[in-house]
């Protein structure tokens, strides 16, 4: 149904449209005759000159007439109500375009109701009524069919669950047949249970008698079995520990004759190659007359001492030529007097790249020992022919540097690279030359 919810849009059909409400009440007109109003008016609308088209509809005569009554049906039915020059041309199109089609006969009630309507014929009321009646006779016949549906349905229904209670009584008496006959037959074999039950409670009444005789006699004999196995565990523990550190004590035995039979070795071969190289010097200057200074002239203090601080390159060079020459280097006492605008890392990556250079020149032996206590990050890797040492928490590299000294056999050349006064006097006491850090710098420069 097309609801009216607006006021007369045309001024010029207000008269007609009262008029009209006297006779016929359009608010009151069955849905099927307000349906097929909008549909003669949508078909009519396309053909309709735009000056007679009210502004409201002009939208939909784009449309087709389906879609005009569907989309456009309320404001089509309010233009024929209120808009009698609008009513009248529609009729106007169909007389002219469709001839004969609105005035239809008894067959089509509906459509001589919409003509009635439209032209204002006195039988409108009438045939509107006709239509209603119609409509509501029509849905009384369907509501009717409909429930004659329903309740031969439900009787199908009815007679479905009379079949099926039938069957659920017969399945029941069967199930409770059935029921009862197991029932009986539990109860037999409960009866039966029951007795083997109380035969076998008197026999384990026996069994616990005969085991708790046994036992009185065998609790005394494991706890003294007890007794002695943990005293033998107690013995085997003992012997086990003392086994332990007998075999400690010989594995660090043979260690510490490794190590002391390693470090001879070591010394022995630094010694044997220092006489060497002395042997061969000595036979180099035999073969030229013995006219030229010798290695031990080269090296000599001004008092002609061996151990004597080395003040200048020429006399650096002439030791590090020595054969078997080993050089000695307090890390951070040269790296911090040549570059110490650089971090420690730096530092110490830059001195062990320049000793390493120098030992691929020389051949030299290069030892570098860096205090272990100024170490945060990850520690340098020694360069190729350069011994890289850390000092161990709590000891200094000095201590390091002493120690290196005194392991090494006497008559080899060692070179001790620092400017520490109390290091240079202490290693040249144990005959190594002192070289200021300034020296050694001046010769990595180069």
């Amino acid at each position: 149904m097309y609801p009216e919810d607006a006021a007369p849009e045309h001024p010029q059909g207000a008269a007609a449209s009262a008029g009209r409400a006297a006779d016929l009440d359009w608010n009151l007109l069955p849905d099927p005759v307000r349906h097929r109003l909008a549909e003669v008016a949508g078909i009519a609308l396309a053909g309709l000159p735009p000056a007679e088209v009210p502004g409201a509809l002009r939208q939909f005569a784009r449309f087709t007439p389906a879609k005009r009554a569907r989309l456009g049906g309320t404001k089509l039915v309010r233009e024929l109500r209120d808009n009698a020059s609008f009513r009248t041309a529609v009729v106007a199109w169909w007389e002219e375009h469709r001839p004969g089609e609105l005035a239809a006969g008894p067959d089509e009630p509906l459509t001589a109701a919409a003509a009635a309507v439209l032209t204002g014929a006195p039988g409108a009321r009438g045939a509107v009524a006709s239509v209603a009646r119609r409509g509501d006779a029509a849905e009384a016949r369907a509501e009717r069919d409909e429930a004659l549906a329903r309740a031969d349905k439900l009787t199908v229904e009815v007679e479905r669950l009379r079949a099926e209670l039938t069957e659920a009584r017969d399945q029941a008496r069967e199930a409770a047949a059935q029921r009862e006959h197991e029932v009986a037959q539990l109860r037999r074999k409960v009866s039966e249970q029951g007795s083997k039950l109380r035969i076998a409670l008197d026999a384990r009444s026996e069994l616990e008698a005969e085991v708790a005789r046994l036992r009185a006699g065998v609790d005394d004999r494991l706890a003294e079995v007890v007794r002695e196995r943990d005293r033998e565990r107690e013995r085997a523990e003992e012997e086990r520990a003392r086994a332990q550190r007998a075999q400690a004590e010989v594995a660090a035995a043979r260690q510490a004759a490794k190590e002391a039979r390693q470090g001879d070795e070591v010394r022995l071969g630094l010694l044997l190659e220092t006489l060497g190289g002395a042997v061969q010097g000595l036979r180099r200057e035999l073969s030229l007359g013995g006219g030229g200074p010798r290695p031990a002239d080269l090296v000599a203090g001004p008092d002609g001492t061996r151990g004597t601080p080395v003040v200048n390159l020429a006399t650096l060079d002439a030791l590090l030529a020595l054969p078997a020459a080993h050089l000695i280097v307090d890390g951070y006492n040269v790296s911090k007097t040549g570059y110490p605008e650089l971090p420690l890392a730096d530092q110490r990556t830059r001195l062990v790249g320049q000793l390493g250079a120098l030992a691929a020149r020389t051949g030299v032996e290069v030892t570098v020992v860096f205090d272990g206590a100024a170490v945060s990050a990850a520690q340098t890797r020694g360069a190729r022919g350069v011994r890289v040492l850390f000092s161990d928490p709590g000891v200094i590299a000095d201590d390091v540097i002493r120690d290196l000294v005194a392991a090494e056999p006497q008559g080899r050349p060692l070179l001790v690279a620092s400017s520490d006064r109390a290091v240079a006097a202490s290693v040249r006491r144990r005959g190594a030359h002192a070289v200021p850090s300034s020296v050694l710098l001046g010769r990595l420069r180069s």
